[in-house]
C-alpha cells in the first residue's frame, strides 16, 4: 500500500531542499529551496520517532559522507544511503549502520548501462539483495523516460521502461526514481510515468519530484493501485515549505 516515505537530501554537508535540474558541478548553477540549521541526525532521530521506516539519505557530492554516518548514528539499520556508492564502499555503508544502499552512477561508464559493475555490487555485499536498491531516476524526452547520471545531468543509454525494470529486480529488493525535471520544484508528480511503475515494478518502489499536497499522496495511491510510495520534500514544512505538513503525512500513512 502507498505510503510516505521521508528524505534526508545532503549537499555540502547540510540537509537541503534543492531544484534537481539545478544541480551541476558549478555551485553557482544550483537554486536552493531550503537550508536546514538542523543537522542530519535531527531528521534521523524524527523518523526513529515516528517509525517513518524507509527513508533515504542522499549525498549529492562531496562533503557528506561525515552527516550521513551521524544520521546512521542516530537511527542504525533503519535507512537507505546513496550518493557515491561503489563496490568499493557499498558494504562499509553498510557496516557503518545503513539498512540499504542506493546505487546509481556507478553501474553507467560513460552513460552506458553496465551489467558487470551491478552483478560486482551484489558480489560485494555478498549477494544479498535485499541490501540494494537501484535508483533509476530519469528525464523525459518527449513520450519516454531515460535514466539520467551525474547529478541528473547526463542522459544514459538505458530507457526506464518495463523491459529495464524487469531486466533489474532480480537484483535489488527496491527502486528509487527522481523525476528529475519534476525534483524540488512543486509543480506536482509525474502522473503518467507514477502510473507505469504501479504497472511495470514488482518490487517496492518509491517515486520523488513535484509532490507538493497531501493530495498528491492520494492520488499516487489510485494511479498506481498502491504500489508506489512517495516522497515528499521541498513542499513539507519541516524543510520549510508550505504545502504538507509532516504531522499530516504521518497521519495519512497510519490511516493506510
Amino acid at each position: 500500500m502507498t505510503r510516505f516515505r521521508p528524505c534526508i537530501d545532503l549537499h555540502s554537508g547540510q540537509v537541503k531542499q534543492i531544484v534537481g535540474g539545478t544541480l551541476r558541478d558549478n555551485s553557482s548553477d544550483l537554486i536552493t529551496n531550503h537550508v536546514s540549521t538542523l543537522p542530519a541526525k535531527h531528521f534521523a532521530t524524527l523518523y526513529k520517532d515516528r517509525n517513518l521506516t524507509g527513508a533515504h539519505v542522499i549525498m549529492l557530492g562531496p562533503g557528506n559522507e561525515e552527516a550521513a554516518e551521524e544520521a546512521l548514528k542516530a537511527w542504525p539499520q533503519s535507512l537507505q544511503v546513496g550518493g557515491g556508492i561503489n563496490e568499493a564502499n557499498a558494504k562499509k555503508w553498510i557496516d557503518k549502520g545503513a539498512e540499504k544502499v542506493i546505487i546509481t552512477s556507478y553501474l553507467f561508464p560513460e552513460a552506458r548501462f553496465s551489467l558487470e559493475r551491478l552483478k560486482a555490487v551484489l558480489r560485494a555485499l555478498d549477494g544479498d539483495k535485499d541490501k540494494l536498491v537501484i535508483d533509476l531516476s530519469c528525464r523525459r524526452q518527449g513520450d519516454i523516460w531515460v535514466v539520467a547520471i551525474n547529478k541528473w545531468q547526463t542522459l544514459s543509454d538505458l530507457n526506464l521502461n518495463e523491459d529495464s525494470i524487469k531486466s533489474l529486480e532480480p537484483f535489488c529488493s527496491e527502486f528509487l526514481i527522481h523525476a528529475a525535471d519534476n525534483e524540488g520544484l512543486q509543480r506536482g508528480i509525474d502522473e503518467e510515468l507514477v502510473q507505469k511503475l504501479g504497472l511495470w515494478c514488482t518490487i517496492p518502489v518509491t517515486y520523488a519530484g513535484g509532490g507538493r499536497s497531501l493530495d498528491d499522496l492520494e492520488t499516487v495511491k489510485r494511479i498506481s493501485q498502491g504500489r508506489v510510495d512517495l516522497t515528499i520534500g521541498s513542499a513539507l514544512d519541516v524543510f520549510g515549505g508550505e504545502g504538507v505538513k509532516f504531522e499530516d503525512c504521518i497521519s495519512w500513512n497510519q490511516q493506510q
